[in-house]
């Protein structure tokens, strides 16, 4: 029986010693039992296995409160930023959230989304440094292709899709229970009742720290939100990890209708016909996302696998000192960044940055299937002295899981992207730098 982390909190040393402080505890309790049954063949070997296992134990858990510690110490003291509220508009320094600069530019957006034609080059152009709060909803609804660039049909496709929605909940979601579908479709059936109780596990692990989603409203959306997606995707299904996707566009949708913190609000208070609203505008948009990435989710996930031999290669080129100190240390990327391009860096920035960098990845050509290749890239450099300063595996694969990003805000967000662009220009179209 091995204990999994249920988040990235704790990991690495960590998690290997609570592993082995329960085979301890199962020993000892097996020896016990032996002893009280006159088996005494086995004692031996198992008394000294105890022994070392349990100063194994000790050993890791002191190396991980000591790393803990210095990692606490070596932070700097900065003020404490909502993981959601003020996403936008909120920089790490706790800047004042509307300058000229950003007046003028919510005027720009405005000017573009009234024109009866919405320009999506020149929309794309704008929203690639960051879109205000007050247009980020439709702006991601144009950006994501869920909506049309003409000004009149938008509701009239709003309102059909979100018709076609909850005629897919009917349809699959409400009658996954029926006798009648059980008896006629009895693979689908099993099939659909698996994919349940596997989104059932997922969605109390999606942003645990953030109270919003651990609302059972909330919950519940993203549970038919994720069902309706996997039973229209049966070349891949459900797909641990799928679940983080929908909370950026749950939130951006959301934040049209709070003017407070959005992660302590009630979203039970809203009328039901808008969160209904929310919830269809979520699927299509995380959908139309899914879409250009589902390699990702398909068997043996094959996108992962090329994406993360990829960034291998370009950190190889970018940054060899990092590359051969990973091979010293017979660190994997795929260990490490898995997770990266499996989740988007969802696991490893505060939500409020996710929004943001998605802001770029939507106004980017292929933004969430290629350009995050290169800022995958940039934030594994943006680690470099502290990867370079950490002397064995553990460490670097501690460090690389939790990596101190809880301040990172608007600022550091823009440099990343600016270095990940930097990257694109560089080995985007020069193959011969990018291959050995």
């Amino acid at each position: 029986m091995i204990i999994e982390p249920a988040n990235s909190l704790l990991s690495g040393s960590l998690w290997t010693a609570l592993n082995m402080l329960l085979f301890v505890m199962l020993c000892t309790v097996y020896t016990h039992l032996c002893v009280k049954l006159n088996i005494t063949s086995h004692l031996p070997w198992l008394h000294l296995l105890v022994v070392n296992l349990k100063t194994k134990t000790l050993h890791l858990l002191v190396v991980k409160l000591r790393c803990t510690l210095q990692k606490q110490q070596s932070l700097p003291v900065r003020p404490i930023i909502p993981l959601v509220a003020r996403m936008s508009d909120q920089n790490a320094s706790g800047a004042p959230p509307m300058t000229v600069r950003e007046k003028s530019r919510l005027d720009k957006f405005k000017q573009l989304l009234a024109s009866p034609n919405t320009d999506l080059e020149d929309l794309r152009k704008h929203s690639w440094s960051g879109i205000p709060r007050e247009v980020r909803p439709i702006t991601w609804r144009l950006l994501s292709g869920y909506l049309p660039a003409n000004k009149e049909r938008r509701e009239l496709v709003l309102r059909r899709k979100r018709e076609e929605y909850f005629g897919f909940i009917e349809q699959y979601y409400h009658s996954r229970t029926d006798e009648h579908n059980k008896d006629t479709y009895r693979q689908v059936y099993y099939s659909s009742m698996w994919m349940v109780n596997i989104i059932h596990i997922d969605i109390p692990r999606t942003n645990p720290l953030i109270p919003l989603f651990q609302q059972p409203v909330v919950q519940e959306v993203f549970e038919r939100i994720l069902f309706i997606w996997a039973i229209r995707h049966p070349a891949s299904g459900y797909v641990q990890g799928i679940n983080d996707l929908v909370t950026p566009f749950f939130v951006v949708f959301l934040s049209e209708f709070v003017t407070e913190d959005v992660e302590n609000f009630e979203v039970a208070a809203l009328p039901p016909d808008t969160q209904r609203n929310i919830e269809a505008d979520s699927f299509w948009c995380m959908s139309k996302l899914l879409d250009g990435i589902q390699d990702n989710y398909t068997f043996a996930q094959p996108g992962i696998q090329n994406k993360v031999k990829a960034l291998e290669e370009l950190v190889s080129r970018i940054d060899e000192d990092i590359h051969n100190h990973f091979k010293r240390y017979e660190v994997e990327y795929l260990q490490f960044a898995f997770r990266w391009m499996n989740n988007l860096l969802m696991r490893e920035l505060p939500l409020r940055c996710t929004i943001r960098l998605w802001d770029t990845y939507q106004a980017e050509a292929e933004g969430f299937s290629h350009f995050h290749l290169y800022v995958c890239s940039a934030f594994l450099i943006e680690w470099r002295k502290e990867i370079l300063s950490m002397v064995d595996f553990q460490g670097l694969l501690m460090l690389l899981q939790n990596l101190p990003t809880i301040h990172w805000g608007n600022e550091e967000v823009g440099l990343l992207l600016a270095e990940a662009y930097r990257l694109k220009y560089m080995f985007a179209d020069a193959p011969s730098h990018y291959k050995r």
